[in-house]
């Protein structure tokens, strides 16, 4: 669901007021999360609040560096996907080394305006020591997905930004190779955006050689069949290999997979479209392209798959049912298919994300409402449940619980 801007305005005043209160008055005891407060005090080390632009490395030898990279390779594989989801959602991509310094960037065309104007271009160094706290630095010091909004950025130069990135990692060896940022203007923020970034880095992940030969950490277990992500951003794998489809077609797979027993043309219609006045010979078409690129594994009347398929939501369900509450959450990217019109994709997201909520308020475990709480930042009922559980006692997630809760309320 979309924020209402009066939300993240209200959200942008707050964030200004504790930057001015830290940076002028030298207040540490402003409402800010942990780990922005630790990047303030670091930032403040340095002359963040001066520059104009990221301090820029060697053109010729981070040219090298990115073309002996692993990364180089990973990111060319996936580059028209990266280079869509950019310019769709008007977003900056980049990639960065493990030092923060940026390899390879991509932008929509407002936004690819902005980042030159302060070096965030291949070759930019965004640490925070050379431009205060952001995102990528976060994410690379913490070796886990972080979201930095308008003033939690130290330097003025992005206050306009809302940034989310992800550590990219060798799926092999586990070594952090680098991370993944996005990066729009702070207006256009979105509870998804910090899935996306974590979705996009397993993207970079999977597509690094050898990864088939030897799966992450909670990777599906097999590589033949059909294998959906429906949860944050859609993506369907056959046989371990990544399909090119559109919106429609991944849809079209949801239904189908979610329906084992098939569909008839008219049902399937009713599904995905609903109301609306789309011809029955527009979804045959959707139909026939995903039966050519399946290989034929697409029965008629019924419609029905005819291969093995496993998608995350069966997953998060049965993890829910089976009372694995940290496995169901570790399992749950996000919003279901977000922006789908599909009426029964719509009202299933909704099943399912109720079905998490419930299980977390029920037995909020505190790693899985932390988890929970980098998909779903405002939901304070569910923080709250986890702090009244702990309640006196001494235990190592408070303090991030508790900052968390208060940039919940704000």
């Amino acid at each position: 669901m979309v924020l209402p801007a009066v939300s993240l305005r209200d959200r942008r005043i707050d964030a200004v007021r504790a930057w001015t209160a830290f940076v002028t008055e030298g207040d540490e005891a402003v409402r800010v999360r942990p780990e922005i407060l630790t990047s303030w005090r670091r930032s403040a080390q340095g002359r963040a609040l001066d520059v104009t632009g990221a301090p820029l490395a060697d053109e010729d030898e981070t040219a090298a560096f990115w073309q002996d990279s692993p990364l180089q390779a990973a990111v060319s594989a996936v580059e028209q996907e990266l280079r869509r989801s950019a310019e769709d959602g008007d977003l900056v991509l980049a990639v960065t080394d493990t030092r923060t310094r940026i390899l390879w960037t991509y932008g929509g065309r407002v936004m690819r305006r902005k980042a030159e104007t302060v070096n965030f271009v291949a070759g930019g160094r965004w640490d925070d020591g050379s431009v205060g706290t952001n995102a990528l630095d976060l994410a690379g010091r913490l070796d886990a997905p972080a979201t930095v909004f308008s003033a939690e950025h130290y330097s003025p130069i992005v206050h306009n930004w809302v940034c989310w990135a992800a550590p990219v990692h060798d799926p092999v060896t586990g070594e952090r190779l680098g991370v993944i940022d996005l990066s729009t203007t702070w207006d256009r923020a979105h509870p998804i955006g910090l899935a996306t970034a974590r979705l996009m880095a397993q993207m970079i992940e999977s597509a690094m050689p050898d990864t088939r030969q030897h799966p992450r950490h909670g990777a599906p277990a097999a590589d033949q069949g059909l294998v959906l992500t429906l949860l944050g951003a859609a993506e369907a794998r056959l046989d371990g290999e990544r399909l090119l489809l559109n919106r429609r077609q991944t849809e079209i797979l949801a239904l189908l997979a979610l329906h084992p027993d098939g569909l008839s043309l008219e049902r399937l219609h009713a599904l995905l479209y609903g109301d609306a006045a789309v011809s029955f010979s527009t979804l045959k078409a959707e139909v026939s392209h995903l039966r050519s690129t399946l290989g034929g594994a697409i029965s008629s009347r019924p419609y029905r798959l005819m291969l093995p398929v496993v998608t995350d939501v069966e997953e998060v369900l049965d993890r829910i049912r089976a009372g694995q509450v940290l496995a169901a959450v570790t399992a749950y990217g996000g919003d279901l298919m977000p922006g789908t019109d599909s009426p029964a994709l719509t009202e299933l997201a909704e099943v399912v994300a109720v079905a998490v909520r419930e299980a977390l308020l029920a037995d909020p475990d505190p790693d899985a409402v932390l988890r929970y709480s980098e998909i779903a930042p405002y939901d304070a009922e569910v923080l709250e449940a986890c702090l009244h559980r702990i309640g006196t006692g001494v235990h190592r997630a408070v303090p991030l619980l508790r900052g968390r809760l208060a940039a919940a309320k704000r």
